[in-house]
């Protein structure tokens, strides 16, 4: 935040030296204020919005030139301004600059009427388009050449977030289990929990994204290669085998709430808990392997994932065959026990994907 604090203040300061010392503009402020406003966390959404930014200032000017020289500098021109640029401002494709429609044509408008003649006019409202393109011209400039934000570490901390709240929830699940002291308040705890992930989930996809485009157009890049990661196919399956894993983890406890609210926690068999529990450590450990993710160490984490996957995988065959030999109900929806079961293989499922894609960049990467 510091850093893109400093790197505006350049911007903006550069741009007034341009406009107000080179250029003389009578408005000045267009530039900087155009360069702090592309100023984005990461290179490639400073070009996609300094180009919608451009768009959406060019055509307010435009409009204004057009309906100013067909309808004069009064009331209803104005009226009809910002009628058709707030109406051009609902265009998907100017996304989040479509408001800047409208606030250039009204700064256009200003501009245009006190102009004294038609000549000046068109000076005035072309200066403003060339305010803006150096502003951003600018501010592009600055971001790429001044320390380009690199957000690696983004997908590292969705990661890690999420690894941590599956981890913490599955933690305090699998002791209750082995000891059978199941109990409705728990359930709904642990269902409560669960269903609150949402909003971490979202974050992380967020950063996720963030990292992907803090490759783009970026110089720096090309200096990482000693760094030997360049590439996010591994933290991408990582990261969503843990949304999915998180969503199973929630239809689980749903299906142990609703199991105590129904028939106050009555369970036919003991071993087949204890197994589960087995599995759900082992998920843990798991959980608390990526919740350390690091790029420097990943090729370690790497092979002790796939460990840790493997021991997994046999507590799941534990508890299917558990299940089995037992002649657990599965099919019945009214007891938990099935839905424990296909839990379960997903969720094995899940993670081993994401060890072996992982496992498999860090080899390609070495």
């Amino acid at each position: 935040m510091l850093l893109l604090v400093l790197k505006s203040t350049l911007a903006a300061t550069l741009s007034w030296v341009v406009s107000y010392y080179l250029l003389d503009a009578p408005s000045p402020a267009f530039a900087p204020f155009s360069a702090v406003l592309i100023m984005q966390v990461t290179v490639y959404q400073s070009l996609l919005q300094s180009m919608r930014y451009l768009a959406a200032v060019a055509a307010g000017v435009a409009m204004v030139a057009a309906l100013g020289f067909l309808g004069g500098p009064d009331l209803l021109t104005f009226v009809l301004v910002a009628l058709v640029g707030l109406s051009i401002g609902r265009w998907p494709a100017l996304g989040a600059q479509g408001s800047q429609v409208a606030t250039a044509a009204f700064f256009a408008f200003s501009t245009y009427a006190s102009a004294t003649s038609a000549t000046e006019k068109l000076s005035q409202l072309g200066q403003i388009i060339l305010l803006v393109l150096i502003g951003c011209a600018i501010g592009v400039t600055v971001n790429i050449t001044v320390a380009p934000p690199m957000r690696y570490r983004s997908a590292e901390y969705g990661i890690r977030s999420l690894s941590i709240a599956l981890g913490e929830l599955v933690g305090d699940m699998y002791p209750v289990l082995r000891e059978g002291e199941l109990d409705e308040e728990r359930c709904r705890q642990w269902r409560w929990r669960a269903e609150q992930t949402g909003g971490l989930i979202t974050q992380a996809k967020d950063g996720f994204r963030t990292a992907q485009e803090s490759l783009y157009f970026n110089p720096r890049r090309l200096l990482r290669r000693h760094r030997g990661r360049t590439s996010f196919e591994g933290y991408g399956a990582v990261l969503g085998a843990l949304e999915r894993s998180l969503y199973q983890v929630a239809s689980l406890t749903r299906s142990l709430h609703q199991w105590h609210e129904e028939e106050g926690g009555r369970h036919d068999d003991r071993a087949f808990l204890l197994g589960y529990a087995d599995f759900l450590e082992a998920l843990e450990r798991i959980a608390q392997v990526l919740g350390e993710l690091d790029e420097d160490s990943l090729t370690e984490q790497a092979r002790q994932l796939c460990q840790l996957a493997d021991e997994a995988r046999r507590c799941c065959h534990d508890v299917t065959d558990g299940a089995n030999r037992a002649g657990l109900p599965l099919a019945d929806p009214a007891r938990p026990y099935g839905v424990l079961v296909v839990e379960s293989t997903r969720l094995m499922e899940e993670f081993q994907h994401a060890c072996d894609v992982l496992q498999r960049h860090v080899g390609q990467e070495a």
